[in-house]
């Protein structure tokens, strides 16, 4: 389990790392723009291809790094980008502006659906998914507010 929350927080956290280290370099909007059928935005330009592209690259190779296969990597930042998006689309829809803080609405989907995604190769059972989100969301808000206290996150969430 700890491996597979490992590859969570590294899919998570790859898009975060980059933008600081990249800046505007590459951000280009996964939805492009487009409004969704309420007139808004689909997902909002905080969600970037170079932040999709570089988690799916970044988790591939740590999950080679402590000895997994590659394509489990590939599978967790999937599934955890996929969760990121569905948090993004449902915000929207709520009326929140890009980037705002929506306690579990932002660390639920990015954890669980990676967590079912490899349940079977991580041996996992219902408690154990549901302590791995536990954790996954504690250990979040903790690195979260880190992250902005080096400056490295622009909001402490």
């Amino acid at each position: 389990m700890l491996s597979l929350l490992f590859l969570i927080l590294v899919a998570n956290g790859s898009p975060i790392l980059l933008r600081f280290l990249m800046r505007d370099a590459f951000s280009f909007p996964i939805d492009f723009g487009c409004r969704f059928a309420d007139g808004k935005p689909l997902f909002g330009g905080a969600k970037t291809w170079r932040g999709l592209i570089g988690s799916l690259l970044i988790t591939s190779l740590s999950a080679v790094m402590i000895g997994l296969d590659p394509g489990t990597g590939l599978l967790a930042a999937t599934g955890a980008m996929c969760g990121d998006l569905l948090s993004s689309f449902l915000k929207r829809r709520l009326g929140m502006r890009s980037s705002t803080r929506a306690a579990l609405l932002d660390q639920a989907p990015e954890s669980l659906i990676p967590a079912l995604l490899l349940m079977q190769t991580f041996d996992l059972s219902a408690a154990a998914i549901v302590a791995l989100v536990l954790v996954f969301f504690l250990l979040d808000v903790i690195l979260s507010r880190l992250l902005y206290q080096v400056g490295i996150r622009k909001k402490p969430y």
